[in-house]
């Protein structure tokens, strides 16, 4: 792979200081801070803009670190790192991938819920496109105001569903932002070939509309039709203007994110991470789960409470699973059953989408959750409904007179949107219960026994699809990717950590997790035909010789 090198990107030795030699001291991606030496002083004409010290990047992490230190919340600590990756994007990184299991938090779920909410009042500075309706018929026009030539991969909002905090429009900017730093700190993908981009169409949000902070359009979303004329605009201008190009489609409204990726998933490269990867990160705790049972899947019998579009994502992709070990797609529909805010999902309900009339089995009509247990009689339990607890202690209680294990997923996110929290499922089930929450919960100690609740979060997953694509260069992205990924991470978690009851692998060495299951997507690839690279002999050494690494 050809690289820029940093001293490529530098100033001109013929150019005075001044505008120049600030500008590079301005620039996030060239900028090195106290770390440029004497001889690049000299030559860029920075003698005298800063300190006599030449520092090495660990020294400068270490300042990073007694600076986070001091700060007392997560919020301050987000702000604080956006600004330093506003400054210097290699000393961000270079902090951020020391340590992820700290950091990851703090730059994505929860901190970035509040950071969302607060968006228009912490904002320092542009990252990203922001694409209006008023710039309808220039789309392209428009993203050729990019930098950089070589975009791979697009992260796209409408900040319509932003987590369990609903429409926050153009606030949801800090979701595409943030998953692309997860792309680049968990997976080391080059940061240079990621764009956010927030299509900006309004919101519904009145609290929102009426904050004389407020940095989006002050309009009530666009209709239907608009908002598929403009998104029919964008994804072909991104063919246009970046060719080859994998658009992650994030947080959209539920409806609307199903039927884009309906839409475009066999015309582009495209995937949705609500839908896709919450479904394969749920399918790998699964798979974990299920090992530490030894039960098969094809065996289960799965409730979900919540059927909108992540609920509807993993169902789907559970019986493409039951699939491959063998079942009939109405076998291993019947094997899944949903719950939605009006009840059951059955034959008589007049309100479902085709999407969810396919789970809407014969049964009794009901809105009692625990009474829909007892009927259905599940071994697993998936909340994606953002009701904070909504698993009370009937329900787990229900679910552990009927199960051995129960396996219990409350997915919901932010913290204060979990179905149930760790501490509830292992005492109602007298610890019994496999559990995994959209965030990390600490370790649970009942009865002399510690239990360690897992992290179904989608940045296992994702991180790892987008080197795979990166590298691979895939002509698409199929649900069998996602598959593959989940059956990869639930690999890696080995015996001692499934003895304690995890269902995921450690935050603490993320990269080594995400390049393995990296490998292995990549290899699906090569053998399903969806590559367009040259197949290298060692597929895992030839993606690690293309790992960003922090360094000046």
């Amino acid at each position: 792979m050809s690289t820029t090198t940093r001293d490529s990107i530098l100033p001109s030795t013929s150019r005075r200081a001044g505008t120049g030699a600030l500008a590079l001291l301005e620039d996030p991606h060239r900028n090195k801070g106290t770390a440029f030496d004497s001889e690049e002083r000299r030559r860029y004409g920075l003698e005298g803009l800063l300190p006599h010290s030449v520092e090495t990047l660990d020294r400068q992490v270490e300042r990073v670190m007694q600076h986070l230190d001091a700060k007392s919340t997560d919020l301050e600590r987000y702000v604080y790192l956006v600004g330093l990756a506003d400054r210097n994007e290699t000393l961000f990184f270079r902090t951020v991938m020391s340590d992820p299991k700290r950091f990851i938090p703090v730059l994505y779920d929860p901190t970035v819920a509040d950071a969302c909410l607060a968006f228009g009042h912490i904002y320092r500075r542009a990252r990203g496109l922001y694409i209006t309706r008023e710039m309808k018929g220039r789309v392209a026009e428009v993203l050729r105001n990019w930098p950089e030539r070589d975009v791979r991969f697009i992260c796209v909002s409408t900040g319509g569903r932003i987590l369990g905090l609903g429409d926050i429009g153009a606030n949801g900017m800090g979701i595409p932002i943030g998953k692309l730093q997860l792309y680049t700190a968990c997976a080391a993908v080059p940061p240079a070939f990621l764009l956010p981009v927030l299509l900006d169409i309004g919101t519904s949000n009145d609290a929102l509309r009426a904050d004389p902070l407020y940095l989006g359009v002050r309009e009530r979303p666009l209709s239907e039709r608009e908002l598929d004329e403009l998104t029919e605009e964008f994804v072909q201008a991104v063919q246009e203007v970046f060719p080859g190009c994998c658009i992650h489609f994030e947080d959209w409204k539920g409806t609307d994110a199903i039927r884009m990726l309906d839409r475009y998933t066999d015309r582009v490269l495209c995937y949705n991470d609500d839908i896709q990867g919450t479904a394969s990160v749920a399918l790998a705790g699964l798979t974990t789960a299920l090992q530490i049972v030894g039960s098969r899947l094809t065996e289960q019998r799965v409730l979900f409470l919540g059927a909108g579009s992540a609920g509807l994502g993993i169902a789907s992709m559970i019986v493409s699973a039951m699939q491959v070990k063998g079942l009939s797609q109405n076998a291993a529909r019947a094997r899944i059953s949903m719950v939605d805010v009006d009840g059951l999902l059955e034959p008589s309900r007049g309100d479902l989408s085709e999407a969810q009339r396919v789970f809407a089995h014969k049964a009794t009509p009901s809105k009692d959750l625990a009474q829909t247990i007892e009927a259905f009689k599940p071994t697993v339990l998936i909340g994606v409904s953002t009701a904070g607890g909504a698993f009370d202690r009937r329900v787990v209680e229900t679910m552990a007179r009927l199960n051995q294990r129960p396996i219990i997923f409350a997915l919901s996110n932010p913290t204060d949107r979990a179905e149930c929290t760790a501490e509830q499922a292992y005492a109602w089930s007298d610890g019994k219960a496999l559990y995994a929450a959209g965030v990390q919960f600490p370790a649970v100690t009942l009865g002399g026994e510690t239990f360690h609740p897992g992290q179904a979060n989608n940045f296992y997953i994702f991180p790892a699809i987008g080197l795979a694509a990166y590298v691979a260069r895939p002509r698409r992205l199929t649900n069998e990717c996602f598959i593959v990924a989940a059956e990869a991470s639930a690999d890696q978690v080995g015996p001692e950590l499934r003895d304690k009851g995890m269902l995921f692998p450690s935050q603490s060495n993320i990269l080594e997790t995400e390049v393995t299951t990296a490998s292995r997507v990549a290899e699906f690839m090569f053998d399903n035909g969806l590559a367009q690279a040259e197949r290298p002999r060692d597929i895992r050494a030839w993606i690690e010789a293309q790992l960003y690494q922090p360094r000046y």
